[in-house]
């Protein structure tokens, strides 16, 4: 059952950034779980890559979820690029994210990094969060 939640923590995750106020009006409501075809905003939010593990005790099944979320600017600079970046960091650590399918016990900022791929510039914000899935 250590995969069991993932939907879950994405929607979880999905709603909090779309729910908060400053990265609603930094990213102009694109926050996207699939790029869709066609122009894309000058500056959105991608849902990335996750990994997840099992992580089970003697009193419950749970799951170690590291996940990534993206921004991507066509700015000439950072600048836009971080302070959204940090709107989302921000909202995240203040979120308290129920979610549909077993319980957040926390979630935590592991790392960022940021880079010129062509003409854009991308963050990627990495996450972990735990998950309590029940009685084991």
């Amino acid at each position: 059952m250590s995969y069991a939640s993932a939907a879950a923590l994405q929607s979880a995750v999905y709603t909090a950034l779309q729910g908060d106020p400053t990265v609603a009006t930094l990213s102009g409501g694109a926050i996207y779980d699939a790029i869709p075809p066609g122009a894309v905003p000058g500056i959105y939010v991608s849902l990335g890559p996750e990994t997840v593990r099992q992580r089970a005790d003697k009193t419950a099944d749970g799951a170690l979820h590291d996940f990534a979320i993206r921004v991507i600017s066509d700015g000439a600079g950072f600048g836009a690029a971080k302070e959204l970046a940090v709107a989302i960091s921000d909202a995240l650590d203040a979120a308290p994210l129920p979610l549909s399918r077993g319980k957040l016990i926390s979630l935590q900022f592991r790392r960022a990094s940021a880079r010129r791929a062509g003409t854009a510039r991308e963050i990627d914000l990495w996450f972990r969060a735990r998950i309590d899935l029940g009685a084991a």
